[in-house]
């Protein structure tokens, strides 16, 4: 069986259709030994690869990150595999809030052997990462968050956190994970031990080695928001507790968001009116993250500038040579940073707005 996929992105989408399945996206994790990630990188795509489920995985000697999207009739059969893996059985499954941003979150089954499941830049032999922090549910965080004395803290970056955020959280302007640790303990919780700290990301995974670090740190209360936003959602409609999330919670797969209240809290990066709908610059040698209206969409063929706009219009044999040799890999990993974009702040904000009205 071949172990890779070779279509293109048309020619996906065209079998994904002609096979007519209805979806649900997943994401889980977890921290485990795995002697032979590449043995069970293959067990994993074989397996999945039946049951027409697609997406994509991380797997490395210290554990699996997964995000996928599994067709809902074969949901019980997917379950009761994934359960019968020994460290993978009763794991937390968290499904998409809101399904009806793409018609396909994912194009293809993906599964990757990794050093890390999640790049952090630490040196994990410095630190115990089961030594976690207290983990909270959607009732226990609306309480704690409640205290002045409580600092909530977003552990995402700056392109995800500007379209949807928790009421008074901090939001520390960083680009990735591995910058978020040392700028959130020098520039935010450096002076503030004693205090009740308490951490956000989209799933949780991102958190469960943040508080663990943290906690090494010497900083002593210290809390994690139990599967992210993603199960707070959730837990928070089906149990009729106030949902503090406002706007967006982005999601790294086809559908770049999914929507948690009504609140548009960002503005398209071209124009400034509100939007908070992420897009890819189409020029295939920028692929710049940002934010794009309706309105400038149309106007921009969806690129980031008139100069990508034109770039894109040309023939495709013009577009290879103007990419030879051409190393934009900077521009692409800015995302949503980019000289072009007229309306993206690129200074540091540290604070929301519903922060600084709360300390007036």
């Amino acid at each position: 069986m071949q172990l890779w996929n070779k279509l293109n992105k048309e020619e996906l989408e065209l079998q994904l259709r002609d096979i007519g399945h209805e979806y649900v996206t997943i994401s889980f994790y977890t921290y485990a030994k795995i002697a032979n990630p590449s043995l069970f990188r293959d067990h994993l795509f074989v397996m999945w690869s039946k049951l027409d489920v697609v997406g994509r995985t991380y797997i490395a000697h210290e554990g699996i990150n997964s995000q996928i999207a599994v067709p809902t009739k074969v949901l019980p059969e997917f379950r009761e595999q994934l359960y019968s893996i020994d460290f993978l059985n009763g794991v937390r499954l968290n499904y998409a809030f809101d399904e009806a941003e793409a018609e396909f979150p994912f194009l293809k089954l993906k599964i990757k052997v990794r050093n890390k499941i999640l790049a952090d830049g630490l040196n994990d032999e410095t630190f115990d990462v089961t030594k976690k922090g207290i983990h909270l549910n959607a009732e226990e965080f609306n309480k704690l968050t409640d205290d002045p004395g409580t600092m909530l803290i977003d552990f995402r970056n700056h392109y995800e956190s500007e379209v949807g955020h928790f009421k008074g959280a901090i939001l520390p302007d960083v680009d990735t994970f591995r910058d978020s640790l040392p700028h959130i303990e020098e520039t935010i919780l450096k002076g503030n031990e004693n205090k009740n700290i308490v951490m956000y990301c989209t799933g949780g995974i991102r958190c469960e080695k943040a508080s663990a670090y943290f906690k090494y740190k010497g900083f002593k209360n210290v809390h994690q928001l139990e599967g992210g936003i993603i199960k707070y959602a959730h837990d928070a409609k089906k149990q009729g507790l106030e949902n503090k999330f406002i706007g967006k919670n982005f999601v790294f797969d086809e559908r770049r968001g999914e929507r948690i209240s009504d609140d548009i809290i960002s503005v398209c990066h071209q124009c400034g009116e509100p939007a908070d709908t992420h897009t890819n610059c189409l020029n295939n040698a920028c692929h710049l993250l940002f934010i794009q209206c309706d309105g400038c969409k149309d106007s921009f063929e969806n690129c980031c500038s008139k100069e990508c706009q034109e770039i894109h219009n040309l023939p495709e044999e013009k577009q290879k040579e103007l990419r030879k040799g051409l190393d934009n890999s900077n521009q692409i990993f800015k995302k949503g940073r980019s000289k072009h974009l007229k309306f993206k702040s690129n200074k540091e904000k540290h604070i929301s707005l519903d922060t600084n009205k709360k300390n007036k």
